[in-house]
């Protein structure tokens, strides 16, 4: 299948049904903020989420217009927390709390490219399901596919999600026209 049809992707929903024992340590050597946003600006959710999904096609939230971003973002059951490093953004988790709080979801995850590879990916999925757990739910789910890290499915598990169910989808890519449209209006 060509890209201009889309891309046939293997979607795995994991979930997890206690805390873990122990989080990681934050590594050292590094200037770390992990910061909630309140009442982000659309800008700036679509730079994060753009310059984190990238290269794993992520294109969900960017194909949303003005209005249904922010009425997502305004959702009282929905955080974003944005990591620096050193000052600067460099990656960010986004939780939602379903059904009436029983389950908290890691909706999105990730790091921008330029913190990949330097070891924070463990801690800092340790810090979003640490804050997930703190929310309440029963449990806490996740999913990822096959666009994204090849790392990103081996480390949800060691970090004790358990897959619960796979399925096949079609993801259309954004043209660098489109993104670039998206990213600057």
């Amino acid at each position: 299948m060509s890209d201009a049809e889309g891309l046939r992707v293997t979607v795995t929903h994991l979930q997890m049904h206690r805390p873990p024992e122990r989080y990681p340590h934050a590594p050292l050597g590094f200037q770390l903020a992990l910061l909630k946003c309140r009442e982000i600006p659309l800008h700036f959710y679509r730079y994060i989420y753009d310059r984190v999904g990238r290269n794993w096609h992520w294109t969900a939230a960017l194909r949303l217009d003005d209005e249904d971003l922010r009425e997502r973002l305004a959702d009282r059951a929905r955080e974003v927390h944005v990591l620096y490093i050193h000052g600067a953004p460099a990656g960010f988790f986004e939780l939602l709390r379903m059904d009436g709080g029983q389950e908290c979801r890691l909706m999105l995850f990730g790091l921008m490219s330029h913190a990949i590879g330097k070891g924070l990916s463990r801690w800092f999925l340790g810090c979003a399901i640490r804050r997930a757990w703190e929310l309440g739910p029963k449990f806490v789910s996740v999913e990822t596919c096959t666009l994204d890290h090849p790392a990103a499915l081996p480390l949800y598990q060691k970090m004790g999600f358990v897959p619960v169910s796979r399925r096949e989808v079609l993801e259309v890519p954004l043209s660098d026209e489109e993104r670039a449209r998206i990213l600057f209006r």
